[in-house]
């Protein structure tokens, strides 16, 4: 019943009774029929509240109710009306042709995710608690039932009225992508973007996305940027760097000279082996222009064992101690054979290269005051590379000439005057030839048919603009501007119910390549395909091929995994001394590399957490004590079935890395982490009053001691029971990833050798296991669970907004279509691109 409907009502004079029982004779068929429903309405919903509120009361009142309620939590917070509204009768009063609220229903919104909760608990066992004593089953499985309906009802009746997802909008990242293909151009926008608030990991929750004018005025200036790197592209007389430098250029130092460049011995430029900042820089590298450049290096080794290569790193930056950052470019091995060496890199204006021996494991020359005199590291019998000739070439990885041109103009004809040194519009009419390329811009930047109600306001700008004699190029590139900033462009235009066959190329189309559909998803779109499931499926399998899937693994890893923030710490080198950049980059590559394999090969979803093989380079290989015949530079295939304590991404040392300090490791946030990111083991956040652990560096007290205490408080129990197993099974595996027996501990400082890891634990079931190994067994075993997590993560990552309790069955059917298999990964990823929340606003 409506407000309005009942507002009426009240306003009607008082009827007896006996005329209220001749208007309910009178009443049409159809409303009294509604009428009757709406009584049994109301008698489902009081059944159903009273299934769920009598249980509550009966056994969780004792220990929850009020302020001071165990955990924190107080029962009487929990309102039936966050539920109750979605199994209420609808009205049969004609709808409104006003527009409706966009409000949830609910005032309390947070309350339906504590009913979430609550129903987890209780659903797990974990609530009531074993010391409670027993819980009759009938009721318990009626409030089961009931709580899980009302939930997925009041939640589902929301996404039907609003969409499951809000207003999206693109990331930093996916904005420089979709500029830098609308105009041929390829440019580190994003970095002119505010940092990106991450929720679970993502960067593209639309929940968590903001809009004010302070982004949009940053939006702008990106706008700007990408249409003043196109044009600049078109200017004639534009300088193509090329930096060609012999051995006797790349060398900076005379006799009796001291600094930090390389010097020149027996015909080469020579860097030897040590731990002052900025030594290797090559000055003659500064660069006038940002840009993106392709390095060729010719270099070899001086001084090595023979039975190994020397891993150099390359580096870009001001190479000064008042501007420290400097940005990895890569790395390499030089060998006493001279190798040519070829990289592709973003190089800011004024930075240079940096370019030196990076192995931690190898001897290091010892210098004075910070700067290397000639001839000082030769003496010291350190490795040291040899340079023997350096070429830099500006490049433009967007497109060329001919490609900015079509972009920017497509068919109009626009010439460079020399004279005036503007862009020249040659046309009759201009006005109409600039609505014409409106038209087929605004289709690309809308990523989707455009009507001409839609185009009016931009045509307008032209007509304006022209009658005013303004500059015809200086009227599209505002036009442009104008385009840029609408809401069609910044966010993803889908309306409530199933999403349309461009609206379902773009959620694709983001999803595995960051950026806009490509011509022939355009194409599937506008022959309208993509209501076949077979047609998304042949979409997906043809866009997960070579650089796509390597950009689609990237992304996806570097959200989901943690891998974006690898740098974030920085192992304390008197702990792990044989940890470097360049071993950094390769666990970055190991794990990269063995997702595309996964994906490729189509292997089921256990070997996410248990394998027999990994990616390795030598300097990987050698970190992780493996034995592998790997050619120097290069990247194998490596088995490692006589390796126990690798295998699967828990043995990462990328993993390893981004969930530990740097310098100790802690059980709990590690097993956070493996419960959320691997297993799907929900874990609730902490009750505010419970303190973090922190470790016992000086090693009298264990951190299983420490947690001991921990667990014995009633509110942390729980969930310690669910993640103290992954955590203290991944103890054997220090901050910097490697496989350790003992704790280090300090000592007069000093790390000495300390305790020794013991990770026997058991699991919240109650199965146990002793080591690490053997927990891997368990949770390769529980494939389900890791295909189900994996499956839920894409979701989030496609479709930009968190699991709710309606996307269950969602994810149940995706678990039961790819059970047949194994659970294998691109039959989860197929699964989850042509399930019903994928293509549903």
């Amino acid at each position: 019943m409506t407000t309005r409907t009942a507002a009426r009502r009240n306003a009607l004079p008082m009827l007896t009774i006996f005329a209220v029982l001749i208007m309910a004779l009178l009443l049409p068929p159809s409303a009294a029929a509604a009428e009757a429903t709406d009584t049994q309405g109301t008698r489902q919903t009081d059944q159903r509240k009273n299934n769920v509120m009598t249980f509550l009361r009966q056994n969780c009142l004792d220990c929850h109710d009020g302020s001071e309620g165990e955990g924190g939590f107080d029962l009487n917070r929990l309102k039936w009306a966050d539920l109750a509204h979605s199994t209420e009768p609808q009205s049969t009063e004609p709808q409104s042709t006003e527009p409706q609220s966009t409000e949830p229903q609910s005032t309390e919104p947070q309350n339906l995710a504590t009913w979430v909760r609550v129903f987890d608990r209780v659903a797990d066992g974990e609530m009531p608690p074993e010391e409670y004593g027993d819980v009759e089953a009938e009721p318990k499985a009626r409030f089961l039932h009931t709580a899980a309906e009302s939930i997925d009802e009041t939640i589902t009746s929301r996404h039907q009225s609003l969409g499951r997802v809000l207003a999206r909008r693109l990331t930093n990242r996916q904005l420089e992508r979709t500029l830098g293909d609308l105009f041929a151009i390829a440019t580190p926008l994003s970095q002119l973007m505010p940092d990106e608030q991450r929720t679970d990991g993502f960067r593209n929750i639309a929940d968590a996305q903001s809009m004010s004018h302070y982004h949009l005025e940053d939006h702008l200036r990106v706008v700007d940027a990408a249409l003043d790197q196109a044009f600049d592209r078109l200017r004639p007389n534009r300088s193509d760097v090329v930096i060609d430098l012999p051995a006797s250029r790349i060398a900076n130092k005379r006799k009796g000279q001291r600094n930090r460049d390389p010097e020149l011995r027996d015909g080469a430029a020579v860097i030897w082996s040590c731990g002052i900042s900025f030594y290797g820089r090559i000055s003659r590298t500064e660069l006038d222009h940002s840009g993106w450049y392709r390095i060729t290096l010719d270099a070899s080794s001086l001084k090595m064992p023979e039975d190994r290569g020397l891993w150099c790193s390359i580096r870009s930056g001001k190479c000064v101690s008042n501007a420290p950052l400097m940005h990895w470019v890569g790395a390499f091995e030089a060998t006493e054979t001279p190798q040519t060496f070829t990289f592709t890199t973003w190089i800011e204006a004024d930075h240079m290269l940096e370019i030196r021996p990076a192995d931690s494991t190898l001897k290091k020359a010892r210098f004075n005051g910070g700067q290397v005199g000639f001839g000082e590291g030769e003496s010291q019998n350190v490795p040291g590379v040899a340079m023997h000739s350096l070429k830099i070439e500006r490049i433009y990885p967007g497109g060329d000439q001919a490609a900015v041109q079509q972009a920017l103009f497509g068919d109009l004809d626009v010439r460079y005057d020399r004279k005036s040194k503007r862009f020249q519009l040659q046309s009759d009419s201009p006005a109409e030839d600039l609505k014409k390329r409106l038209h087929d811009f605004a289709t690309a930047a809308f990523r989707g048919p455009v009507t001409k109600e839609m185009l009016e306001p931009y045509a307008s700008l032209i007509d304006h603009g022209i009658d005013g004699n303004n500059d015809p190029i200086e009227v599209l590139r505002q036009t442009y501007r104008a385009v840029l900033c609408s809401p069609r462009f910044i966010y993803f235009t889908e309306t409530p119910g199933r999403l349309s066959d461009h609206a379902v190329a773009n959620r694709l189309s983001y999803m595995l390549t960051g950026r806009g559909p490509d011509p022939k998803l355009r194409a599937a779109a506008d022959a309208g395909r993509l209501s076949d499931p077979a047609e998304i499926i042949a979409q997906t399998r043809r866009l997960l091929q070579g650089k796509t899937l390597q950009q689609f693994v990237s992304d996806f890893s570097d959200q989901w995994l943690d891998l974006a923030d690898i740098d974030f710490t920085e192992p304390d080198r008197r702990m792990h001394k044989d940890f470097d950049l360049v071993v950094q980059n390769a666990m970055l590559g190991e794990t990269r590399r063995y997702l595309e394999t996964l994906i490729v090969e189509n292997q089921p979803a256990r070997m996410l957490v248990d394998s027999d093989f990994t990616w390795l380079n030598n300097r990987l290989a050698r970190y992780y004590d493996i034995d592998a015949d790997i050619a120097p530079s290069q990247w194998k295939r490596v088995s490692i079935a006589d390796h126990p304590f690798r295998g699967g991404l828990m043995t990462h040392g990328s993993i390893l890395k981004v969930t530990a300090n740097g310098s100790n490791t802690s059980p709990v946030v590690r097993g956070v982490w493996i419960c959320d990111r691997l297993l799907g083991i929900p874990i609730p956040d902490p009750p505010a009053n419970v303190p973090a652990i922190e470790p016992d560096v000086r090693g009298a007290t264990t951190v299983r001691q420490i947690l001991e205490k921990h667990r014995s408080q009633t509110e942390c129990a729980s969930c310690h029971a669910k993640i103290d197993p992954p955590g203290f099974a991944l103890e054997h595996f220090d901050a910097a990833g490697k496989w350790r027996d003992h704790y280090l501990t300090r000592r007069g400082g000093a790390y000495k050798q300390g305790p020794e890891v013991d990770s026997a634990y058991r699991l919240a079931d109650g199965r146990e296991f002793d080591s690490f190994v053997a927990f891997r067994e368990l949770a390769a075993g529980d494939d389900h669970l890791v295909a189900r997590n994996f499956a839920a993560q894409l979701l989030v990552y496609a479709t930009g907004h968190e699991i709710t309790f309606a996307d269950r069955k969602t994810l149940d059917q995706i678990v039961s279509q790819t059970k047949s298999d194994g659970y294998r990964l691109r039959s989860l990823i197929e699964a989850v691109v042509t399930s019903q929340t994928f293509l549903t606003k």
